[in-house]
């Protein structure tokens, strides 16, 4: 038996008793909706806790920063600009592909399925990329 397990609920069970749970905030409206809900099951523990840790995988980042050069690209008109900013485009993506194969994500069925969410969602227009 689990005592850890079994204490908790008895504490839990206590409190309902002398109705700690009775006026709770939100109390009878439904959860909000969970914000990786679009995330593939495997994938979302580790996702919440790069999450609450305010952290981003190092591929994230490089997602977000292409999507921010490629606006930039765009835009530029200087030709020096242009070439120092596709340097940086080449050397982020292929980062990006190295990142990729080294953690197997290209193989993963979950990373797959999820991948071209995340650029679909990254490349919105109208979105900030750095949010």
């Amino acid at each position: 038996m689990n005592w850890a397990r079994i204490i908790a609920e008895e504490r839990i069970r206590e409190a309902q008793r002398e109705g700690a749970f009775d006026n709770l905030p939100g109390a009878g409206k439904p959860l909000p909706p969970d914000d990786l809900e679009g995330v593939p099951e495997d994938l979302r523990m580790g996702y919440r806790m790069l999450k609450n840790a305010a952290a981003l995988p190092e591929e994230m980042q490089l997602r977000k920063d292409m999507v921010s050069l490629q606006e930039l690209l765009r835009s530029c008109r200087d030709d020096d600009e242009k070439a120092k900013l596709n340097a940086e485009m080449n050397a982020k993506q292929l980062r990006y592909r190295m990142l990729m194969d080294q953690r197997g994500w290209n193989s993963s069925d979950s990373f797959i399925e999820y991948e071209s969410r995340i650029q679909e969602k990254l490349a919105e227009p109208g979105k900030d990329p750095q949010k």
